[in-house]
Order: C-alpha cells, then sequence, then structure tokens
C-alpha cells in the first residue's frame, strides 16, 4: 500500500506503508515547495500527518518526536521542549502561543493508505517519487551537519 498525503490540489504518494514502523516518525518532502511533514502510523494502524515545524523550537523535528495519548486522544510530543500536541486538531495541549506569539497549532494534512503503486510523476516539478522524498530531506540534513 502507499501513503499519500493530500497538498491542497492532489494526493501525493509520498512512502510505501511498509516505510512505517508505528509509533516512530518519518519527515517527507511534498512537492514542488518540498514542504516538510511528519508522518505517523500508530499501532492501531491509524495514520497522521502534521507539519514537521515545531512552532516553539522552530527546528524541523517533530517526525522524531513521541507518539502518546492523553485522555484518550492521540498526542505527538516535541522532541525539542516536549510540548505535547493533540493529533486530532493540531493544538498544543501545554501553551496557547509559540514564543513568536502565533497559535500553537501545527497544520494537519488528510493522509490515507491506498493500495496502489507510487505514480509516475507527471511533470518536473514532482519527479521526486516516494522514496526519493524520503532520502532527498536526509541528504540535506546530511549536508548541513
Amino acid at each position: 500500500m502507499t501513503v499519500e498525503i493530500h497538498d491542497g490540489t492532489r494526493w501525493q504518494p509520498v512512502c510505501s506503508l511498509d516505510d512505517l514502523q508505528p509509533g516512530r516518525g518519518v519527515a517527507v518532502l511534498l512537492p514542488p515547495a518540498d514542504t516538510q511533514v511528519a508522518l505517523f502510523v500508530d499501532r492501531s494502524g491509524a495514520l497522521y500527518a502534521v507539519d514537521n515545524r515545531d512552532p516553539f523550537s522552530g527546528a524541523h523535528v517533530l517526525s522524531r518526536g513521541l507518539l502518546g495519548s492523553r485522555e484518550g486522544r492521540p498526542t505527538l510530543a516535541s522532541p525539542m521542549y516536549k510540548q505535547t500536541f493533540d493529533l486530532t486538531d493540531g493544538r498544543c495541549l501545554d501553551e496557547d502561543t509559540a514564543p513568536d506569539g502565533t497559535p500553537a497549532v501545527l497544520r494537519r494534512w488528510p493522509v490515507r493508505a491506498a493500495a496502489t503503486e507510487p505514480r509516475t510523476p507527471r511533470d518536473s516539478r514532482d519527479s521526486r517519487n516516494s522514496r526519493n522524498s524520503l532520502n532527498s530531506l536526509n541528504s540535506r540534513k546530511e549536508e548541513r551537519a
């Protein structure tokens, strides 16, 4: 099965469901703007996709956060300052605003598992296939280090 994220225009294939491990996140890039999205699958098989940028630290690290629950709702704890976000609506459960004064809410992305193989990109702007999106992000991190 292929995991797809809706970018506001169409469903983008980002990886195989087999690439995901329950409770562990991966960072994926959505073309054409290379938007970073943190993608998770929990132990029940539910998929979640949120912005990878932590609004409190400004770092793109949420894909390394910890999944959990609070009062029966799925949550994501940031690996930086440990703020916890509700995965059903994106809001921070610990603080209402980020340090810059903006609301402490993560953008949530529609995500699904589709019974199709990753599609061939339609144009050059969508030139990365699902595995290359993961590899591209990892390569950029290594270059910066």
